[in-house]
């Protein structure tokens, strides 16, 4: 028979932070790179419908610049499930107030804003790996190009210093899901010591907690580059004939 708790995990709501505060200087648009188009909407929009028409997302907190005047102008400002927070300097300093707002005992994810190719597949999985283990964890694809890591030459450029071992190297991915209390302490933590805290989970890793790989799909990108939005907006189409045929099977 199935118990009470196990319901209550299985029913259980969840938070997701979604650090937007950025520019994406490497897109160079004239806008923040969460606010460029794909198929006439932004990829904010495109992300945030994304994560909430998820039976198991209760509530989105959108972190951004003080100054930001587009999320205003958007159908995103008037969605009761979207709380807007103040971001910082930096993404961890935004993630960092984001959590300030998220109750200490819950869980949370957090999820990049140019990633609006994640799948409700991909989530599901990150939910249950982290419940069923009680651990923190992060989607991420394991790498299979041939890694070299550079050396410096004169004027700036680069050549190769030696290949690198690839079987242990990972891609890592958002979303990532981790007790909010323990993560909030554990940046905190890594901030005061000086550590460069480049996700959630190195956060975690520098407490010294466990943080666990779950393979996710290749086509959860984060738009960085401006080729980038060209590939977004292929694997969302496909992604849309993927359901219909799924519905239709």
């Amino acid at each position: 028979m199935r118990n009470l708790a196990t319901e209550q995990l299985e029913n259980q709501q969840f938070v997701v932070i979604v650090p937007a505060a950025g520019v994406g200087k490497r897109m160079l648009a004239s806008r923040p790179k969460q606010y460029l188009s794909i198929n006439n909407e932004a990829i904010l929009s495109h992300t945030l419908n994304r994560l909430l028409s998820h039976e198991r997302i209760a509530k989105v907190i959108i972190v951004l610049s003080d100054d930001d005047d587009y999320f205003v102008q958007t159908a995103l400002a008037d969605n009761p499930d979207i709380i807007r927070v103040s971001g910082g300097n930096e993404r961890v300093d935004s993630v960092l107030n984001g959590l300030k707002a998220v109750q200490s005992n819950e869980w949370v994810l957090i999820h990049d804003a140019a990633r609006p190719c994640i799948t409700h597949d991909d989530i599901d999985k990150l939910i249950t790996h982290c419940l069923s283990e009680n651990s923190g964890g992060l989607l991420a694809a394991q790498v299979v190009d041939t890694m070299k890591q550079a050396k410096r030459g004169v004027k700036g450029t680069s050549s190769v210093g030696m290949t690198i071992e690839r079987c242990n190297l990972w891609h890592a991915f958002t979303p990532q899901m981790f007790k909010a209390k323990e993560l909030k302490q554990a940046i905190e933590s890594a901030l005061a010591k000086g550590v460069t805290i480049t996700d959630e989970s190195s956060a975690i890793e520098c407490a010294g907690l466990p943080s666990s790989l779950i393979p996710g799909r290749r086509d959860n990108i984060k738009i960085t580059r401006p080729e980038d939005l060209v590939l977004a907006s292929f694997y969302l189409e496909q992604q849309v004939k993927e359901q219909l045929t799924a519905e239709n099977n």
